[in-house]
């Protein structure tokens, strides 16, 4: 039995989508993507300060998750943000986060 399988899929897809955007690259892209409120035809690389291979293996990563979608079109990839997922994966953070950080507690130092 893998250990991973002990856990609520929540948890589950909630480290898949936390592994996902620990990377300043796939953020700077999700970022991107989201300021330019469309689909991007063409060469991301031009606008991410990386290498094209670099920026490819982040795209795979996110498209792998679900939180973009890379179509081809001619000789060009459109990639869009997929705003029904990211909406999940965002409902999936609050309803983990949510009760915790309504706690009120206080972090009290050891010597």
């Amino acid at each position: 039995m893998n250990k991973a399988e002990i856990f609520d899929n929540d948890f589950k897809e909630l480290a898949r989508f936390a592994k996902a955007i620990s990377h300043p690259a796939r953020l700077a892209i999700l970022k991107y993507l989201a300021e330019t409120k469309t689909c991007i035809s063409g060469d991301i690389s031009e606008c991410i300060p990386l290498s094209r291979s670099t920026v490819s293996q982040h795209l795979k990563e996110l498209r792998d998750l679900g939180l973009i979608h890379g179509e081809i079109d001619g000789l060009k990839v459109n990639y869009c943000l997929c705003s029904s997922n990211i909406e999940k994966y965002l409902k999936l953070f609050d309803n983990f986060f949510g009760p915790i950080s309504k706690q009120n507690f206080e972090c009290i130092k050891t010597k």
